[in-house]
């Protein structure tokens, strides 16, 4: 397969879809080169027929929608597709997709076409974990990239029913922005138009971004921690990114995957509250926004034990736990640079005492942020690989924006805020 080719017409991309749940995704990525500019076409198995139809695909690319080599035999579709194209991307990739490139069988249109390309091509797997940890399945992926096909590794959190690990599709702005990085060279900047005013829109600032959650130590084994994965921090990160701003990301037990999505930024790592507060006041001092997104802990041991600790037989253990430092309030009410914009977050649930939208009113009342982002958070929201609904609001409690969807579309419409706070400071 030859290396990435200069490309001087409108790139020629071809997009395989398997039979895969995550296969709807698909669509959200078709969307994603269209909108770059990239002819695209959509190859999907018969399988994945069963999850997304041709209509679908055929409104979102303009072009007729084959699956089998028989059709518009005249044209040979499987030798002429593979031959033009630009770039190959299968996402989702099944384990059985796979496994046939890897042997090399061609018994659909997609599989012909990988064979016939000699332009690069992506592979991001989608399958339950323990179809992914298979050695089969493993070994079938190192023959893979051995041969020079560039693999985007499943992202972690909640699969079909209630398993979760390893094997979802990653998010399709991860998969657009690695694979027209692997076309063109060039990062692209998703969700704003190149050249723009809304691109440009935080050009010259330096935003402090926090993501993940805090361990606190019990022992040199075992901590206090919680559910945070860092996603919707990165995804924040890359939002600002792409509206020209600086950004330094202080990441808290993020995943390398994740902190690939903001590419660009400054990563820096903490681990516990007190290692992250001390890394926010070294750095507040000379940026000009600080977003504290990172879920970090209330409490800490007192005396974290030098070793670990074993079962005693009593059949419980108290540890005495002290607070942690307030870094949002402190960094809210001892402002350390005038005209410094501070975005806090709070993760609520709401119970008999009162609402979602109650509590974090309180904590925007009691913290001092210019702008209180309430992410409400449960089963089906909040932490992880789940859909997010926020609402955004002033110390007085006044609602600025709410919102619900993609980690990746609230990330926006925060950096949207943020950009006219700064946008309206100076008209």
């Amino acid at each position: 397969m030859a290396a990435g080719r200069k490309v001087e017409h409108a790139p020629r991309v071809v997009i395989g879809v398997t039979g895969g749940i995550a296969a709807y995704k698909a669509a959200h990525l078709v969307r994603l080169f269209v909108k770059a500019g990239a002819d695209v076409h959509v190859i999907p198995t018969p399988a994945a027929m069963e999850m997304v139809g041709a209509t679908t695909w055929e409104a979102l690319t303009h072009h007729p929608v084959l699956v089998r080599t028989s059709e518009h035999a005249d044209e040979v579709a499987h030798v002429r597709l593979g031959k033009e194209a630009d770039l190959v991307v299968v996402a989702p990739a099944t384990a059985n997709t796979i496994a046939k490139a890897r042997a090399g069988i061609a018994d659909n249109l997609l599989l012909n076409t990988l064979l016939v390309a000699q332009c690069p091509v992506v592979m991001a797997p989608a399958m339950h974990t323990q179809m992914w940890e298979h050695p089969a399945t493993q070994e079938n992926i190192a023959v893979l990239q051995d041969r020079g096909i560039h693999i985007i590794p499943p992202a972690s959190g909640q699969l079909t029913g209630a398993d979760s690990g390893p094997g979802r599709l990653p998010e399709p702005e991860e998969i657009f922005v690695q694979s027209w990085e692997m076309l063109t060279g060039a990062h692209p900047k998703v969700g704003a138009a190149p050249g723009s005013a809304e691109q440009a829109s935080l050009c010259g600032r330096h935003i402090l971004v926090t993501a993940g959650g805090t361990h606190e130590a019990l022992d040199p084994v075992r901590f206090i921690g919680n559910r945070s994965s860092g996603r919707f921090g990165l995804e924040i990160a890359r939002a600002l990114l792409e509206r020209g701003a600086r950004v330094t990301v202080l990441a808290a037990h993020v995943a390398r995957d994740i902190t690939a999505l903001a590419r660009g930024a400054e990563i820096v790592p903490v681990s516990s509250a007190r290692d992250l507060h001390e890394a926010v006041l070294a750095r507040v001092k000379n940026v000009d926004g600080v977003v504290m997104s990172a879920a970090v802990a209330d409490f800490r041991p007192a005396e974290p034990a030098a070793s670990k600790q074993k079962k005693d037989g009593s059949g419980k253990r108290v540890v005495e736990l002290v607070e942690n430092p307030d870094i949002l309030a402190d960094i809210s009410h001892r402002r350390r640079r005038p005209g410094q914009l501070i975005v806090g977050f709070a993760a609520e649930t709401g119970d008999a005492g009162g609402s979602v939208l109650d509590y974090g009113r309180e904590k925007a009342r009691r913290k001092g942020a210019d702008l209180l982002v309430i992410n409400r958070v449960g089963e089906k929201t909040g932490f992880g690989e789940v859909p997010t609904e926020i609402t955004v609001v002033t110390p007085a409690g006044e609602i600025v924006a709410s919102g619900a969807g993609s980690k990746a579309q609230m990330a926006v419409l925060i950096a949207g805020l943020i950009a006219d706070h700064f946008t309206t400071e100076h008209v």
